[in-house]
């Protein structure tokens, strides 16, 4: 059993199956953690579950983002060029 308290954005690894997986949310009012597996994977859990798992906090593993590797700028969706809005270039501009 753990004692470790899911936090947002730390990463732990399941002992029992030598998985790693990072807390992405925590719903307190719910009772549910939504955590990120390595893989990319995403499930969400009961706090009761969570705190059934087996777990140690570890840091960030090197190749976190593994899952998203195989992405390319075309795969996102848009383009800094696309984002920018020249409007917000210089923030000390007023707007119309």
């Amino acid at each position: 059993m753990s004692d470790l308290d899911p936090i947002v954005g730390n990463w732990y690894r399941n002992l029992e199956n030598r998985t790693c997986l990072e807390v992405v949310a925590l719903d307190e009012d719910g009772r549910t953690v939504e955590v990120q597996y390595q893989d990319g994977d995403v499930e969400e859990i009961d706090l009761d579950t969570w705190y059934e798992l087996v777990l140690e906090a570890v840091d960030a593993p090197e190749d976190w983002a593994g899952a998203f590797d195989e992405l390319d700028e075309e795969d996102l969706g848009y383009s800094d060029a696309r984002c920018r809005n020249s409007k917000h270039d210089d923030p000390f501009r007023e707007f119309d």
